[in-house]
C-alpha cells in the first residue's frame, strides 16, 4: 500500500545516540513510520495520494513534546492583557492603561503573566496600580498561576472586604487594619473573587485553544501532557472538527477534597478520549509556589511563611496516591519546595513497598531540593518533570529577585537542578508550564542549556545545572515517551514508531545554545499528517 506521507532528501537525527542515522528519507502510514531508508526506496512508496515533500537537508527529529502545559486553562487565561514582558510598574501601568481606555463602561480588564519582581521592592497591591484602574474591575493573573492582583472596583463588586478562612492554605492578604491589599493567593481565594467576574462562552473557550494548539504546531510541537484541571469536552469538540493538531496526554485534577467516590470517577476515566488525545493520569498538588509563600518548605522562608502543605492532611494524600499506584493510574504531582517534594517521594516508595509493580509517577517543578532528595528519584523511578525557563525568566544569577530573596542563599543556589538529578539516573523530563512560561519547544531546551533569560546578555543563574544538548533533546522527546510509558512506540525514529515528527532548519545539537530558540521549525507533522508547514516547503 501506498505510504500517506513521503519526506526525502532529509537529515534525520537519532536523540539515543545523537548521532545522524544512515538515511536521507522516511515514510508513514496510518500514523506510524513504515520506511527509513534512502530516497530511491522512500519515493518507491508514493501513490497518487501521497504528500511528497523534499526537505532540502533539513533535519528530522522525533516529535517535540512539552511535559508540562495547559492548553485549556491557558487558553482563557492568556485572552486578557499579556502582561509577561512587563519587567517594572511603569510597564505594567502603561500596558493596563491602554487596555482601560479600549473598555467598555462596565467591562472587566483581564491580564496574565504578570511578574511579581515588576514592584521592586513594594509589596504587590492594588495600590501600586490604582493611578491606572481607577474604578475598572480587573483581575490579573500573576505568571506562577497560583495567585490574582484584584483591583479595588473587582474586590467591591465580589464583596471581598476583609480576611476569610480557606482549607487549603488560600488567603485573601490583608494589610494591618484588615483591609485586603488585592493579592488573592491560591485557588479558593482567586475563585472568590472569579466568581463575579464575567466568563468567556464555551465557543470562546475552544476557539482560542484551537489557536493556542495551533501556534504551539507552528513552533515544533507535536504534542503535550496536558495538566489541566478540565478541558475533556474541549478536547473532544475540537477533534470531532478536526482542528485538534497535537497529541495529547492528559492529567485531570485530584483535589484534597476529593472523596472516595469521586476517586473512583477518575480511576474510571482512564483510557477514555479520542484518537489523539486521551485520559492517562492524574494530576496533584502538594503545594504552592515559593513566590507567593505558599510553597511546602523544610524550613521556613525569609518571610517565616511556606510552611504548610496544600493538602490540609498529608496523609490523606499518601493514601489517594496508594490507592491510584493500586489501581495502575500514573500521577503527576506539583511539588516546587523542599519538604513537598520529599512527601511526593516518601508516598511513592510507600506505594511501591505496598505493591512492587505498578504505574510510572512523577513530579513536577521541583525547584529547590537538598542532595539526599535529589537522589530518590531514580531507584524510585520517578520522572522529574521539569521547567528550566522558570529560573531564567523569573529569578536572577545575582539572587535579587523575589524567589532567590524568600528562600535565602542556600536554598536559592540550588535552583532547578536539572543536571544533579540527570548525573543520578533520573529521567527528565523538560516542559514550559504554559501559561506560566513561553511554549516553544526551542527555547525550552536552549534555557534547559543555557539558563539565560530572554536577554541573553544577563548571566545565567546555576550555569552548573545546565543540560547538554543531547540530554536537552532527548528531555523533549525519549524522556517524554518514557515518563508516559510509551516508548516502545513513540520518541524515536524507527520503523513501527509513531510518525510525530519535527523538522528543522537545522542540526539542534550543532547550533549554539544561544541561538536554538532561533531555529527555523520547517515542518511539524503528527500521526503522519502535516499540521504545520514553513515556508519553502
Amino acid at each position: 500500500m501506498p505510504a500517506d506521507l513521503v519526506l526525502l532528501s532529509a537529515r534525520l537525527l537519532d536523540p539515543a545516540t545523537g548521532g545522524l542515522l544512515p538515511h536521507t528519507a522516511l515514510a508513514a502510514r496510518d500514523g506510524r513510520i513504515v520506511l527509513l531508508g534512502d530516497d530511491r526506496e522512500a519515493r518507491a512508496l508514493a501513490g497518487p495520494r501521497s504528500t511528497v515533500l523534499d526537505l532540502r537537508g533539513a533535519v528530522i527529529v522525533p516529535g517535540l513534546t512539552d511535559g508540562h502545559l495547559h492548553p485549556v486553562s491557558g487558553a482563557e487565561r492568556t485572552m486578557g492583557v499579556d502582561l509577561s514582558g512587563c519587567r517594572d510598574l511603569a510597564a505594567v501601568r502603561d500596558a493596563l492603561a491602554g487596555a482601560a481606555r479600549d473598555l467598555p463602561p462596565g467591562a472587566w480588564l483581564r491580564g496574565w503573566g504578570l511578574d511579581p519582581n515588576a514592584f521592586g521592592s513594594a509589596p504587590v497591591g492594588h495600590a501600586a496600580l490604582a493611578p491606572v484602574l481607577d474604578g475598572v474591575p480587573a483581575l490579573l493573573d500573576l505568571f506562577d498561576g497560583h495567585s490574582l492582583l484584584a483591583s479595588e472596583r473587582a474586590l467591591e463588586l465580589a464583596g471581598i472586604d476583609g480576611p476569610r478562612t480557606f482549607a487549603q492554605g488560600s488567603e485573601i492578604v490583608c494589610d494591618a487594619e484588615g483591609r485586603p491589599t488585592g493579592l488573592l493567593l491560591e485557588d479558593a481565594a482567586c475563585e472568590a473573587a472569579e466568581a463575579a467576574a464575567p466568563k468567556p462562552t464555551e465557543a470562546q473557550i475552544r476557539a482560542r485553544t484551537a489557536e493556542v494548539l495551533h501556534a504551539m504546531a507552528a513552533a515544533g510541537l507535536t504534542g503535550g501532557h496536558a495538566m489541566d484541571g478540565t478541558g475533556l469536552d474541549v478536547y473532544a469538540a475540537l477533534e470531532a472538527e478536526d482542528a485538534l493538531p497535537l497529541r495529547l496526554r492528559v492529567h485531570p485534577w485530584c483535589r484534597p477534597e476529593t472523596d472516595d467516590d469521586a476517586l473512583a470517577e477518575l480511576i474510571r476515566l482512564q483510557g477514555t478520549g479520542g484518537a489523539l488525545w486521551r485520559v492517562a493520569g492524574v494530576k496533584l498538588f502538594m503545594d504552592g509556589t515559593v513566590d507567593n509563600g505558599t510553597a511546602w518548605l523544610e524550613a521556613p522562608d525569609r518571610h517565616g511563611e511556606s510552611t504548610r502543605a496544600f493538602w490540609p492532611d498529608p496523609l490523606r494524600y499518601t493514601r489517594v496516591i496508594g490507592a491510584l499506584h493500586r489501581a495502575g493510574v500514573p500521577t503527576a504531582t506539583h511539588a516546587i519546595g523542599d519538604a513537598a517534594v520529599r512527601h511526593v517521594l516518601d508516598s511513592v516508595e510507600k506505594a511501591r513497598a505496598e505493591h512492587p509493580s505498578g504505574p510510572r509517577h512523577r513530579v513536577e517543578h521541583i525547584e529547590t531540593v537538598p542532595d539526599d532528595t535529589v537522589r530518590r528519584f531514580a531507584p524510585l523511578g520517578v520522572a522529574a518533570s521539569m521547567q528550566p525557563t522558570h529560573c531564567c525568566e523569573f529569578t536572577r544569577a545575582d539572587h535579587t529577585d523575589n524567589w532567590s530573596r524568600r528562600l535565602g542563599e542556600e536554598r536559592a543556589g540550588r535552583a532547578f537542578r536539572c543536571r544533579d538529578l540527570w548525573a543520578t539516573g533520573a529521567t527528565v523530563v523538560l516542559g514550559s508550564d504554559w501559561p506560566i512560561a513561553p511554549y516553544p519547544p526551542l527555547q525550552v531546551m536552549a534555557g534547559a542549556r543555557h539558563r539565560r533569560p530572554a536577554d541573553l546578555s544577563l548571566p545565567p543563574h546555576g550555569p552548573e545545572q545546565a543540560l547538554t544538548g543531547l540530554q536537552a533533546l532527548r528531555a523533549m522527546t525519549m524522556n517524554a515517551a518514557w515518563a508516559a510509558g510509551e516508548e516502545e512506540h513513540a520518541g524515536r525514529l524507527a520503523v513501527g514508531y509513531r510518525a510525530d515528527l519535527t523538522v528543522l532548519a537545522e542540526d539542534p545539537l550543532a547550533v549554539a545554545d544561544t541561538e536554538l530558540a532561533g531555529v527555523p521549525v520547517v515542518l511539524t507533522v503528527v500521526a503522519g499528517r502535516v499540521r504545520h508547514r514553513g515556508v519553502g516547503v
